[in-house]
């Protein structure tokens, strides 16, 4: 098995009802719990706070970012896979492709 990382992007973050909430972290949870169950979840991750800092010129410069929204990175998780078209086939199930999100699906490299 090898390892890879979800990052997740994007989405709609605008406000929801508290009901509508609790459905979304529902899918979020019932899609983990199943990776989990065949076990291809390692570590489920954490969401990201929307704000941050950009650095880049080797430090010298600090900037605000993301500066897109579609650049977003909402959270990550660590998934164990076969390879990547395990990998990628497995992200086909995460809820925020439901609300016009991505996943990004990266293999961890091996050192």
């Amino acid at each position: 098995m090898s390892e890879f990382l979800y990052v997740y992007r994007g989405g709609h973050r605008e406000k929801q009802s508290a009901e509508a909430m609790q459905q979304i972290m529902q899918k979020w949870m019932t899609w983990m719990q199943g990776l989990a169950e065949k076990g291809h979840l390692k570590d489920r991750g954490h969401p990201l706070e929307p704000e941050g800092k950009l650095v880049s010129g080797g430090g010298k410069n600090i900037t605000d970012g993301p500066y897109a929204e579609k650049d977003l990175v909402g959270g990550y998780s660590l998934i164990e896979a076969k390879d990547l078209a395990q990998a990628t086939e497995l992200s086909r199930g995460c809820p925020i492709l439901e609300r016009g999100g991505l996943v990004e699906v990266r293999p961890i490299m091996r050192m």
